[in-house]
């Protein structure tokens, strides 16, 4: 009704039904709050997603989680699902027209000289560099400093270029020059700053060592449902919150169309929506930190998922591979879902045409700034992911089926600054009683990281 006014007075509003606002909500009404949730799209999980390929439910956002902080493996069990990790975790770098195995290391940080002797892109000038990381004296980090100069300083470009890029590409959609150190990898930086970083490798646990990842099977997009069902708090899907202000000692949200308006009234809010939204949002209430998110740029991805018959596709090698991008591809990642993750396998199984086992895999495309990539339609994405994939490992079957999945704006970048960014913002938010903001523009972009910002943000309205 237009001009209406709801009943959420006394209430918690969750505006954002991504992970982290799932969270937030779950966790304020699991200790006995009022707490309502809106969604502006028709759905919530926000990259969390499954989507029929082949008519089999696959993930087609995060297939996975860090398994080593707890936030998200504890979240899935609180909510009855079962936690697995990867059957195989061996990843590849795609360079120079062959497969390398990825060695050791800490998000492309080489951690293990011997190993990257054998890493063929590598000359053996790069790793007597490398090599040499063990004789410097310690980093000196005033400031802030971009992951490729910090990298680079101890190691050499060519280890930025071929390890470096190539992950964090994965991570974060985004470049080793332009991620700052302190947001994207602090742990590199507290480690440089002590001295050499191979010399202190033993104690820093690494990308590949098990059980890093962790997923659920039928897909981490069921966790958003099952947080939901078990969470017992109202949601409202496709209510896009279009304004928020003060209304007394609490808050007014608009709601609806401009022709529909309706209006809700809460006592507390936390916004776990992008950081454009959250800028757009915080305009009349907090501007210094409005003015502040507005500045965060991302980066937008594209995930295509295939399903082939099992027989068409042969021996692939480990669970994927990553393409750093001075190779000049289209493509920056392959996951072979059905070799990761048991339960793909099981999924497929049967599935296929005449009783045929189906195997889905995944491209992932899309770098920051660099979104040229993504301006073409899908059939052009499946075009180039299999002519890539038919490069890289000689995949040449038609697939019986794909998904493209776009995620526009999907992944913020964390800019030289970003650390002293999000305190700023932090502050000016906490200077408006009942205001809260959680989600991956802060603290990090993995599953985790964003789960333990919501619970920070509910901390930040308790302890105020």
């Amino acid at each position: 009704m237009p001009g209406s006014v709801g009943s959420a007075t006394g209430r918690l509003v969750v505006v954002g039904g991504g992970i982290a606002g799932l969270a937030a909500a779950y966790a304020a009404a699991r200790d006995g709050r009022d707490v309502l949730l809106l969604e502006g799209s028709d759905r919530v999980g926000g990259k969390l997603r499954l989507a029929e390929v082949a008519g089999v439910p696959v993930d087609v956002g995060a297939e996975a989680m860090l398994n080593r902080r707890p936030e998200g493996v504890s979240l899935a069990r609180e909510v009855g699902l079962k936690v697995v990790h990867p059957a195989v975790a061996e990843s590849n770098i795609w360079s120079g027209g062959a497969l390398h195995r990825l060695p050791r290391t800490l998000m492309g940080v080489p951690l293990d000289v011997e190993g990257l002797a054998s890493f063929a892109p590598l000359t053996a000038e790069d790793v007597a560099r490398v090599r040499a990381e063990r004789d410097l004296p310690a980093s000196v980090v005033d400031g802030d400093v971009s992951v490729g100069e910090l990298v680079e300083t101890r190691f050499g470009r060519a280890v930025v270029d071929l390890l470096v890029e190539p992950l964090l590409g994965g991570v974060y959609a985004g470049h080793a020059d332009l991620i700052s150190a302190r947001a994207a990898l602090p742990q590199l930086v507290d480690h440089a700053t002590r001295g050499s970083v191979l010399e202190q490798a033993a104690a820093i646990p690494t990308t590949y060592d098990a059980p890093v990842f962790a997923g659920i099977p039928g897909g981490m997009g069921r966790l958003p449902e099952a947080v939901v069902s078990a969470g017992r708090f109202p949601v409202r899907t496709g209510t896009v919150v279009r304004e928020l202000a003060r209304d007394g000692a609490g808050f007014r949200l608009t709601v609806g169309s401009a022709a529909a308006p309706e209006s809700l009234t809460a006592d507390e809010v936390v916004l776990a929506t992008p950081a454009a939204a959250t800028a757009r949002l915080l305009a009349g209430v907090a501007p210094a930190a409005a003015a502040e998110l507005a500045g965060v740029e991302a980066a937008s991805v594209a995930v295509v998922t295939f399903a082939f018959r099992a027989a068409d596709v042969g021996e692939l090698p480990g669970s994927g591979f990553l393409v750093p991008p001075a190779e000049g591809r289209a493509i920056k990642a392959s996951t072979f879902s059905f070799a990761k993750w048991a339960w793909t396998r099981e999924a497929g199984a049967g599935r296929g045409p005449g009783g045929d086992d189906l195997l889905f895999l995944r491209t992932s495309l899309g770098r920051h700034r660099e979104e040229a990539t993504l301006q073409v339609p899908d059939d052009e994405l499946v075009r180039v992911s299999l002519a890539e994939l038919a490069e890289a490992v000689g995949l040449r079957a038609t697939p019986l089926d794909a998904h493209v999945q776009r995620w526009g704006g999907g992944l913020p970048q964390y800019a030289l600054g970003h650390v002293e960014r999000v305190v700023r913002v932090r502050e000016a938010v906490a200077a408006v009683p009942g205001l809260a903001v959680c989600g991956a523009a802060y603290d990090g972009v993995g599953i985790p990281a964003v789960i333990g910002s919501a619970h920070r943000a509910l901390a930040a309205l308790a302890g105020r």
